[in-house]
């Protein structure tokens, strides 16, 4: 017994060595460049291919094969990565949405090119470089990973590279080459890509599609380790790797074995799902936006509509191949839902394709546990019904993820519900797929999938133009501006999520009827990743993109060589990449007075505004009595990393009255903002609506209450015109209807053509009062307003003066937070001056 946990033992640190070089590479380049690679498992796969090529088919002897793959070709893979497709993505600054795209990209085309170039079947004969034993491979770690920490800590490069992540703009500034410590890390990364391949393929099935995948599932360790410490990602990596070879000793018996079985052949695969779904999300929160919403002529619907009835003039094996296509249309649609039209990454949308298939076959077999055999249509509406609740596995963590963090979840979930439900004997063998009665000739088939294809178009182009979809649009573009617009976000991801998982169940499940069968490698997650580039490089929020990737796919695959259509949609994932999103960036501030010289004006100003309401100063830090539906801070303090930014402050917003809140930079002014908006909880204190405490409301609540705001850094919705802007606000707003669009236009001066221009690329002022007209048409009664004269001219800044006297006349509380103290002059009835966390005046 002892012999065997010893022997176990030694094959989970082999297995975990492999894992642990991958962790150090990927934990590498993101520090290096704050790329999250998900091409690393293709640069290893092609890496062992090359090995391969150099030692078995052109007979070089092994250590020189291995010297010129690890040494030449791997980092030579990482530099022109770094050159040609990551280094004009730096600039101006990293943009980590744009970069995760065109990591996407690489993988999809390496995988094809492998296909290609070295056919797609499994090669049993790559090479050997390290002794079969799991001590030279751990040595290999440790002295990497100490190569790595001595060059980090002790080296002037080391500086370079921390200062590099630190802020990439101001260390090019101090005069840091930032590419060259950018290719250093691409390359550094490559060369462990390319060790972790060469070590991997003789023990592993080396394809185009297993070994990357495979190389996948072990970023769990770099996510265990927050993609930061290398010493938690080298134990974790050793640890699962043990555990997963100690697993082997169990042999239950029952309903439990294949359970633990496939528990035992991917534990790295459970760690990746309970790392991603549990562990906070590593980076910043960077949301991404797709490509505008593209409105499609009418004409190039009837095109789209002819070529799709062409295939009905096929022979049959033509019609074969037909088939396939609207039913990979409808799964494709699911993404404008997710990702074109909500703005969320997701990489996992063919599991839940396979699960459509996999259920609706089980139904109409019945198989499935607890219902009886259904007819075929029947078992299809009832497979949408069942996997669209599933879909929450990926909806529930998007609420508190974002960006690179966000695509892991997804990916994640597709690789365990593959590994897991649609890759198992238990849940697929025997399974016999058939088609509805009357249905058998593919020209009869073909014709209702063109029918659910319309249907399906139909509701998602009723769903892109109406309230919900504006929403959509609005929490793609700026989630914090659609919360303040009173969008109920996490409930919106929610939808969006569940409803793609029904609309790719219901393509999965007619694909499986089309072709009557169903193959788990169909919807591989590596097919995930194939469509999620294909819609991405046809405009993700384009209605038809599905149609031309859809038939794309199927016609590449079926009239070319394996691998022609990865490459395809690789090569123009990578190029789109370089253009496609853009990311709401704010920069810094301009032109702001020094903080004395502000509090010191302040000072003078809070008296004038004293003297205006003929009464004595209020004492500082006590509030009013709060009137009806006054809003009041009381007590509320908040603190960074141990430093107190608000101590104690207490301020009342009066109804019918301007508040002003004044103070120099760091005075705590935007922590106090944000804690009366919802979007910062204050740790002590309480935040109250005409008496009644809202600490605990979120920002789209208390909108919805009553309470609107507008940013620092503007936040429109730039895919959506400046009629639409307001309207958003008016349906998602206090009441819900949209009778205060065309008021709130004619008062803010945008009724005219202006109303229907999309908001990007309009002049500041105007999307200063668009973004005012959207919080004036939630009807509020108090309005919170963060340096609204930021951009605006003298004209500008007079008019929006104008405007809120007549909303304080009208009985709005007004709350502006400001450094024009010219413009609060003759204003402001109330002026705070805070300093150092504390309000002074």
């Amino acid at each position: 017994m002892a012999s065997l946990t010893y022997d176990l033992t030694l094959a989970g640190l082999a297995v975990g060595s492999a894992a642990a070089l991958t962790g150090i590479g990927l934990i590498v380049t993101y520090r290096a460049t704050g790329v999250l690679n998900l091409a690393h498992g293709a640069i290893a796969m092609v890496c062992a291919y090359v090995m391969r090529q150099f030692a078995v088919e052109w007979e070089w002897p092994v250590p020189l094969a291995a010297v010129v793959t690890l040494l030449v070709v791997a980092p030579g893979i990482g530099l022109l990565l770094e050159r040609l497709v990551f280094r004009p993505l730096s600039v101006p600054w990293p943009d980590p949405a744009r970069t995760l795209v065109a990591s996407i990209g690489v993988f999809v085309l390496l995988v094809g090119a492998a296909a290609l170039l070295w056919g797609e079947g499994a090669r049993a004969d790559a090479p050997v470089l390290l002794p079969d034993s799991p001590w030279a491979q751990l040595s290999a770690v440790v002295l990497l990973a100490a190569l790595v920490t001595a060059v980090t800590r002790w080296t002037r490069f080391g500086k370079q590279l921390r200062a590099v992540v630190d802020n990439r703009a101001l260390a090019a500034l101090g005069g840091i080459d930032a590419d060259r410590v950018a290719a250093a890390g691409w390359a550094f990364g490559s060369f462990t890509a390319g060790l972790t391949g060469v070590l991997l393929a003789p023990y592993v099935r080396l394809d185009p599609y297993g070994l990357p995948l495979l190389v996948v599932e072990v970023i769990a360790v770099a996510v265990v380790a927050r993609m930061r410490s290398l010493p938690v990602a080298i134990g974790a990596a050793l640890a699962i790797g043990v555990a997963q070879a100690q697993m082997a000793r169990l042999h239950p018996s029952g309903w439990a074995e294949p359970l633990v079985q496939a528990v035992e052949a991917n534990l790295f695969v459970v760690a990746l799902l309970i790392a991603a779904l549990v562990l906070p999300g590593f980076g910043g929160a960077t949301a991404w936006a797709a490509a505008a919403a593209v409105k499609v002529p009418r004409p190039v619907w009837l095109v789209a509509g002819v070529l799709l009835l062409l295939p009905l003039g096929f022979a049959g094996t033509d019609l074969q191949t037909a088939i396939r296509v609207p039913a990979l249309a409808v799964v494709l649609l699911s993404l404008v839902v997710i990702t074109g039209r909500g703005g969320q990454i997701s990489l996992g949308q063919a599991a839940y394709a396979g699960l459509g298939a996999l259920f609706t076959v089980l139904l109409a077999s019945g198989r499935f546990p607890g219902f009886p055999e259904l007819p075929e249509l029947v078992a299809l509406a009832a497979a949408v019904v069942l996997v669209a609740p599933l879909g929450l596995l990926t909806g529930w963590p998007a609420i508190r993820r974002r960006g690179p963090a966000l695509a892991l979840v997804t990916l994640a979930v597709g690789v365990a519900v593959s590994r897991f439900v649609l890759a198992q004997p238990y849940a697929t063998a025997g399974l016999v797929v058939s088609r509805p009665p009357g249905l058998g000739s593919d020209r009869a088939y073909y014709v209702v999938e063109l029918a659910v294809l319309t249907c399906a178009l139909l509701a998602v182009a009723a769903l892109r133009r109406g309230r919900t979809g504006r929403a959509l649009a609005a929490l793609r573009d700026h989630e914090e501006g659609a919360q303040a617009a009173g969008v109920a976000v996490p409930a919106l991801k929610l939808f969006a999520f569940s409803s793609g998982a029904a609309l790719a169940a219901l393509g999965g499940g007619l694909l499986a009827m089309g072709v009557r069968a169903f193959d788990p490698a169909a919807f591989d997650p590596v097919r995930g990743l194939l469509w999620f580039a294909a819609v991405f490089v046809l405009g993700a929020d384009n209605l038809l993109a599905p149609l031309p990737a859809a038939a794309l796919l199927v016609a590449l695959d079926a009239g070319t060589r394996g691998g022609v259509a990865a490459v395809v949609i690789g090569l123009l994932a990578v190029l789109v990449g370089h253009g496609r999103l853009r990311l709401s960036a704010a920069g810094p501030a301009a032109g702001r007075p020094r903080a004395g010289r502000v509090v010191a004006r302040a000072g003078a100003l809070a008296g004038a505004a004293r003297a205006r309401s003929g009464g004595p100063a209020p004492p500082a830090r006590r509030a009013r009595r709060p009137a009806a539906g006054g809003l009041s801070a009381e007590g509320l303090r908040v603190a960074y990393q141990g430093r107190v930014v608000v101590d104690g402050v207490d301020l009342f917003v009066a109804p019918g009255r301007i508040t002003a809140l004044v103070g120099g930079n760091g005075a705590g002014k935007s922590t106090l903002f944000h804690c009366l908006c919802g979007s910062l909880r204050p740790e002590a204190g309480r935040v109250r609506l005409g008496g009644v405490d809202i600490s605990r409301r979120s920002p789209h609540a208390r909108t919805r209450l009553g309470i609107a705001r507008t940013f620092q850094q503007l936040a429109v919705f730039s895919s959506l015109t400046v009629e639409e802007n307001v309207r958003v606000g008016a349906e998602q707003g206090r009441h819900r209807d949209t009778s205060a669009v065309e008021p709130v236009l004619r008062l803010l001066g945008l009724d005219g053509p202006v109303r229907r221009l999309p908001a990007a690329g309009l002049p500041t002022g105007v999307l200063r009062r668009a973004e005012l007209g959207r919080a004036l048409a939630t009807r509020p009664h108090t309005l919170l307003l963060d340096e609204p004269t930021a951009g605006l001219d003298t004209a500008e800044t007079e008019a929006l003066a104008r405007v809120l006297r007549a909303l304080a006349a009208d009985g709005t509380a007004v709350l502006v937070v400001e450094h024009d103290l010219g413009f609060l002059t003759g204003l402001a009835g109330t002026v705070h001056v805070m300093e150092a966390g504390r309000l002074v005046r």
